[in-house]
């Protein structure tokens, strides 16, 4: 009997088309042999739930949310939730906004985490193309903001990257390590933290390596159209601008992967 290597977690929240995509993409560019699928649905109550319920190659955890908590939070605890039931010795998330194109993403990963026993996660902080004008200008930006905080001796600002706000693996491409995560009784969740910057610390501070994959490396292999969730579901307080620009973002995205196509294409169900 083959031994999967990795569970895939998916929480879903209320984007059918998007979550066809992403889940038909994955049976199309991903060894089933080797990956389980779990989809938790966070109460989405409409047609993605539906859709998802039609589905016999994924396991679905349907996940009523609680009125109180934030979109965020609702996402870590959907995580957990799926967590609990893994048995595989990798475990990763991914968002349904982040789509698969290629036939070697998975072994892609799992070739960065095995390249050390001490290696605990792989994946990346910001997994977006930027122009590289813009990129540099950023970091120039970054770099006269710090050299002023440092002048001045202001230690509480919000730059990323320094004190509190450390780089974490984002949840929308991180592969970890199961045995660790259940040796350290670590969760996705902690308090209103996004999902895994906590995870990823206390790995850090037990000795072990976080490796943060370059973005234009990572996206040679999936595609991530940033907070598409939020952007599809205004509801969730995303500023009308960037709903805007996020709606013209996704449908670039969309061309290049051909998602009229795979929409198309029911065999992938």
């Amino acid at each position: 009997m083959l031994q999967h290597k990795v569970t895939i977690l998916i929480p879903n929240y209320k984007t059918l088309d998007l979550t066809k995509l992403c889940l038909r993409l994955l049976r199309k560019y991903t060894d089933l042999n080797q990956a389980k699928i779990i989809v938790i649905d966070n109460d989405s109550q409409d047609d993605s739930l539906a859709y998802l319920q039609t589905l016999d190659w994924i396991t679905l955890i349907e996940r009523k949310s609680n009125p109180s908590e934030s979109p965020a939070c609702a996402h870590s605890a959907a995580l957990d939730l799926a967590l609990e039931i893994v048995t595989t010795p990798y475990v990763l998330s991914i968002h349904t906004d982040t789509l698969v194109k290629h036939n070697n993403w998975l072994p892609f990963l799992l070739s960065q985490i095995g390249k050390s026993p001490n290696i605990a996660g792989v994946g990346s902080w910001k997994l977006e193309s930027k122009p590289l004008l813009r990129r540099i200008l950023k970091n120039m930006e970054f770099k006269l903001q710090q050299f002023y905080y440092t002048l001045i001796g202001k230690t509480q600002h919000g730059l990323q990257g320094i004190g509190k706000n450390y780089y974490y693996l984002r949840s929308h491409c991180a592969l970890y390590r199961t045995d660790l995560l259940k040796k350290y009784n670590l969760s996705f969740s902690l308090g209103d933290m996004t999902a895994g910057k906590a995870l990823h610390k206390s790995l850090i501070d037990q000795g072990h390596d976080m490796v943060f994959l370059p973005a234009e490396i990572l996206l040679q292999y999936v595609e991530h159209i940033n907070h598409a969730t939020t952007v599809l579901n205004p509801n969730l307080s995303t500023r009308e601008k960037s709903v805007i620009k996020g709606k013209k973002r996704i449908e670039k995205s969309l061309n290049r992967l051909n998602a009229k196509g795979i929409l198309q294409d029911t065999s992938l169900d």
